[in-house]
Protein backbone atom coordinates (compact mmCIF):
# COMPACT_ATOMS: atom_id res chain seq x y z
CA UNK A 1 0.00 0.00 0.00
CA UNK A 2 1.22 3.53 -0.77
CA UNK A 3 -0.43 6.19 1.05
CA UNK A 4 -0.20 9.89 -0.46
CA UNK A 5 0.13 12.73 1.86
CA UNK A 6 1.30 16.44 1.30
CA UNK A 7 4.39 17.71 1.98
CA UNK A 8 4.64 21.19 4.38
CA UNK A 9 5.31 24.93 4.01
CA UNK A 10 7.21 24.71 7.21
CA UNK A 11 10.69 22.92 6.48
CA UNK A 12 13.96 21.68 8.83
CA UNK A 13 16.82 23.51 7.63
CA UNK A 14 20.25 22.20 6.76
CA UNK A 15 21.59 18.69 6.16
CA UNK A 16 24.42 16.15 6.20
CA UNK A 17 24.23 14.63 3.16
CA UNK A 18 24.25 16.33 -0.84
CA UNK A 19 20.95 16.43 -2.73
CA UNK A 20 21.39 14.36 -5.30
CA UNK A 21 18.21 14.76 -7.74
CA UNK A 22 18.64 11.35 -8.79
CA UNK A 23 18.21 9.59 -5.79
CA UNK A 24 15.92 8.30 -3.62
CA UNK A 25 13.05 5.90 -5.26
CA UNK A 26 11.76 7.83 -7.82
CA UNK A 27 15.20 9.83 -8.86
CA UNK A 28 16.32 7.60 -11.52
CA UNK A 29 12.85 8.03 -13.20
CA UNK A 30 12.72 11.89 -12.31
CA UNK A 31 15.63 13.32 -12.05
CA UNK A 32 15.76 15.41 -15.60
CA UNK A 33 12.56 16.79 -14.56
CA UNK A 34 14.16 17.86 -11.35
CA UNK A 35 16.47 19.71 -12.81
CA UNK A 36 14.41 21.03 -15.44
CA UNK A 37 12.59 22.52 -12.37
CA UNK A 38 15.33 23.73 -10.91
CA UNK A 39 16.91 25.64 -14.29
CA UNK A 40 13.28 26.80 -14.68
CA UNK A 41 13.14 28.70 -11.38
CA UNK A 42 16.54 30.56 -11.83
CA UNK A 43 16.01 31.83 -14.65
CA UNK A 44 13.11 33.52 -13.27
CA UNK A 45 14.49 34.33 -10.38
CA UNK A 46 16.89 36.73 -11.96
CA UNK A 47 14.06 38.94 -13.21
CA UNK A 48 12.76 41.85 -10.68
CA UNK A 49 9.35 40.02 -10.26
CA UNK A 50 11.10 36.45 -9.76
CA UNK A 51 11.31 35.89 -6.31
CA UNK A 52 8.19 37.40 -5.07
CA UNK A 53 5.90 35.48 -7.76
CA UNK A 54 7.51 32.49 -7.61
CA UNK A 55 7.77 32.36 -3.80
CA UNK A 56 4.85 34.39 -2.43
CA UNK A 57 6.76 36.10 0.02
CA UNK A 58 9.40 38.53 0.20
CA UNK A 59 12.08 39.44 3.06
CA UNK A 60 13.87 37.28 4.73
CA UNK A 61 12.22 33.78 3.31
CA UNK A 62 12.27 35.02 0.07
CA UNK A 63 16.38 35.08 0.38
CA UNK A 64 16.40 31.96 1.56
CA UNK A 65 13.77 30.70 -1.00
CA UNK A 66 16.41 31.91 -3.41
CA UNK A 67 19.69 30.89 -1.63
CA UNK A 68 18.25 27.05 -1.21
CA UNK A 69 18.05 27.19 -4.95
CA UNK A 70 21.11 28.47 -5.71
CA UNK A 71 22.75 25.91 -3.74
CA UNK A 72 20.77 23.28 -5.77
CA UNK A 73 22.40 25.02 -9.14
CA UNK A 74 25.54 24.30 -7.89
CA UNK A 75 24.92 20.53 -6.43
CA UNK A 76 25.52 21.93 -2.72
CA UNK A 77 22.35 21.90 -1.29
CA UNK A 78 22.07 20.03 2.01
CA UNK A 79 19.77 16.91 1.85
CA UNK A 80 17.59 15.15 5.20
CA UNK A 81 14.96 12.22 4.65
CA UNK A 82 11.76 13.43 3.64
CA UNK A 83 10.29 12.95 6.95
CA UNK A 84 12.70 14.91 8.67
CA UNK A 85 12.88 17.77 6.13
CA UNK A 86 9.07 18.10 6.40
CA UNK A 87 7.89 19.59 9.73
CA UNK A 88 4.06 21.08 9.27
CA UNK A 89 0.69 19.59 11.51
CA UNK A 90 0.25 16.86 9.48
CA UNK A 91 4.06 15.50 9.29
CA UNK A 92 3.88 16.30 13.45
CA UNK A 93 0.58 13.99 14.06
CA UNK A 94 2.17 11.21 11.88
CA UNK A 95 5.55 11.02 13.98
CA UNK A 96 7.14 8.99 11.38
CA UNK A 97 10.56 8.94 13.51
CA UNK A 98 8.83 6.60 15.63
CA UNK A 99 7.66 4.35 12.46
CA UNK A 100 9.75 1.49 10.62
CA UNK A 101 11.88 2.56 7.53
CA UNK A 102 9.83 -0.09 5.46
CA UNK A 103 6.89 1.91 6.87
CA UNK A 104 8.06 5.26 6.30
CA UNK A 105 8.72 4.11 2.41
CA UNK A 106 5.19 3.81 1.72
CA UNK A 107 4.55 7.31 2.63
CA UNK A 108 4.85 9.49 -0.86
CA UNK A 109 4.87 12.85 -1.23
CA UNK A 110 4.13 14.67 -4.47
CA UNK A 111 5.69 18.46 -4.71
CA UNK A 112 6.64 21.20 -7.07
CA UNK A 113 10.42 20.41 -6.87
CA UNK A 114 11.09 16.85 -6.39
CA UNK A 115 7.95 15.53 -8.37
CA UNK A 116 7.16 12.91 -5.98
CA UNK A 117 9.60 11.56 -2.96
CA UNK A 118 9.02 8.46 -0.86
CA UNK A 119 9.50 9.28 3.06
CA UNK A 120 13.12 8.01 3.63
CA UNK A 121 13.86 9.72 0.62
CA UNK A 122 16.52 12.86 1.06
CA UNK A 123 14.70 15.90 0.04
CA UNK A 124 16.46 19.76 -0.30
CA UNK A 125 15.27 22.57 1.27
CA UNK A 126 12.90 24.52 -0.65
CA UNK A 127 10.05 26.56 -1.03
CA UNK A 128 7.61 27.01 -3.81
CA UNK A 129 4.04 25.50 -4.65
CA UNK A 130 2.47 23.57 -7.59
CA UNK A 131 0.21 26.64 -8.71
CA UNK A 132 3.26 28.50 -9.44
CA UNK A 133 3.97 28.89 -13.18
CA UNK A 134 7.45 29.17 -14.68
CA UNK A 135 7.91 30.93 -18.43
CA UNK A 136 9.72 27.15 -19.28
CA UNK A 137 7.00 24.95 -17.76
CA UNK A 138 3.97 27.06 -17.17
CA UNK A 139 1.61 25.88 -14.15
CA UNK A 140 3.88 23.13 -12.43
CA UNK A 141 0.84 20.47 -11.23
CA UNK A 142 0.28 20.68 -14.81
CA UNK A 143 3.82 20.23 -16.06
CA UNK A 144 4.59 17.16 -13.83
CA UNK A 145 1.31 15.44 -14.33
CA UNK A 146 2.60 12.59 -16.79
CA UNK A 147 5.67 11.79 -15.46
CA UNK A 148 4.17 12.04 -11.28
CA UNK A 149 1.30 9.75 -12.92
CA UNK A 150 3.76 7.04 -14.90
CA UNK A 151 6.01 6.89 -11.83
CA UNK A 152 2.96 6.28 -9.74
CA UNK A 153 1.89 3.23 -11.41
CA UNK A 154 4.70 1.38 -11.14
CA UNK A 155 5.74 1.39 -7.48
CA UNK A 156 5.38 -0.13 -4.84
CA UNK A 157 2.48 -2.85 -4.45
CA UNK A 158 -1.02 -2.73 -3.60
CA UNK A 159 -3.73 -0.05 -3.24
CA UNK A 160 -2.81 3.71 -3.40
CA UNK A 161 -4.49 5.98 -0.17
CA UNK A 162 -4.96 9.81 -1.62
CA UNK A 163 -4.83 12.04 1.57
CA UNK A 164 -3.80 14.85 -0.81
CA UNK A 165 -5.66 18.54 -1.06
CA UNK A 166 -6.44 19.77 -4.00
CA UNK A 167 -3.36 21.41 -5.10
CA UNK A 168 -1.39 18.60 -4.43
CA UNK A 169 -4.14 16.09 -6.01
CA UNK A 170 -3.47 18.31 -9.57
CA UNK A 171 -0.01 16.26 -10.26
CA UNK A 172 -2.48 13.08 -10.97
CA UNK A 173 -4.21 12.18 -13.81
CA UNK A 174 -6.45 10.13 -11.59
CA UNK A 175 -8.40 8.45 -14.38
CA UNK A 176 -5.22 7.35 -15.56
CA UNK A 177 -3.54 5.69 -12.73
CA UNK A 178 -7.41 4.32 -11.66
CA UNK A 179 -6.91 2.19 -15.04
CA UNK A 180 -3.83 0.20 -13.39
CA UNK A 181 -4.63 0.84 -9.83
CA UNK A 182 -6.31 0.65 -6.58
CA UNK A 183 -6.98 4.19 -5.57
CA UNK A 184 -9.08 5.07 -2.45
CA UNK A 185 -9.35 8.27 -1.80
CA UNK A 186 -10.56 10.07 1.27
CA UNK A 187 -12.51 13.22 1.94
CA UNK A 188 -12.77 14.91 5.04
CA UNK A 189 -15.92 16.90 5.83
CA UNK A 190 -17.74 18.93 8.59
CA UNK A 191 -20.32 17.89 10.46
CA UNK A 192 -22.77 19.54 7.67
CA UNK A 193 -21.40 17.37 5.00
CA UNK A 194 -19.18 20.52 4.20
CA UNK A 195 -15.12 20.19 3.69
CA UNK A 196 -13.33 20.13 6.41
CA UNK A 197 -10.30 22.45 6.84
CA UNK A 198 -7.87 24.40 8.98
CA UNK A 199 -5.35 22.74 12.05
CA UNK A 200 -7.61 20.02 13.27
CA UNK A 201 -8.38 18.64 9.63
CA UNK A 202 -4.16 18.66 8.96
CA UNK A 203 -3.36 16.92 12.11
CA UNK A 204 -6.30 13.95 11.88
CA UNK A 205 -4.75 13.41 8.49
CA UNK A 206 -1.31 12.75 9.68
CA UNK A 207 -3.17 10.61 12.75
CA UNK A 208 -5.23 8.62 10.11
CA UNK A 209 -2.14 8.44 7.89
CA UNK A 210 0.12 6.66 10.27
CA UNK A 211 -3.00 4.69 11.37
CA UNK A 212 -3.44 3.05 7.71
CA UNK A 213 0.21 2.40 7.74
CA UNK A 214 0.15 0.46 11.51
CA UNK A 215 -3.35 -0.97 10.85
CA UNK A 216 -4.21 -0.96 7.33
CA UNK A 217 -7.20 -0.19 5.03
CA UNK A 218 -9.22 -2.89 6.95
CA UNK A 219 -9.31 -1.05 9.88
CA UNK A 220 -10.40 1.85 8.76
CA UNK A 221 -13.88 2.51 9.77
CA UNK A 222 -13.72 2.01 13.08
CA UNK A 223 -11.01 4.82 13.09
CA UNK A 224 -11.70 7.51 15.71
CA UNK A 225 -9.73 10.40 16.87
CA UNK A 226 -10.91 13.29 19.11
CA UNK A 227 -14.50 13.07 17.90
CA UNK A 228 -12.90 12.53 14.26
CA UNK A 229 -14.49 9.06 12.66
CA UNK A 230 -14.37 7.45 9.69
CA UNK A 231 -16.70 5.17 7.35
CA UNK A 232 -16.54 3.28 4.06
CA UNK A 233 -18.39 4.92 1.33
CA UNK A 234 -18.92 2.64 -1.81
CA UNK A 235 -16.05 0.21 -2.39
CA UNK A 236 -12.99 2.77 -2.48
CA UNK A 237 -14.06 6.13 -0.97
CA UNK A 238 -13.43 6.46 3.01
CA UNK A 239 -15.23 9.96 4.60
CA UNK A 240 -13.83 11.21 7.65
CA UNK A 241 -16.11 13.54 9.48
CA UNK A 242 -15.23 16.20 12.40
CA UNK A 243 -16.57 16.02 15.26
Amino acid sequence: MIVLVPPSEGKAEGGPDHFDPGSGAFGPSLAGQRCAVIGAVMTDVTRNDGPRRLFGTTGPLAERATQAFQLLTTSSAAALPAWRRYTGVVWTHLEPATLSPARRRQLVVPSALMGLAAGDDPVPDYRLKLSVSTRVTGRLDRWWRDAVTAALITHGRGAIVDLLPTEHAATIDWSELGKQRKVVRVSFVSGTGTGAAGHGAKAVKGILARRLLTDGLAAMPGFEWHGWTCERQGQRDLIVTAP
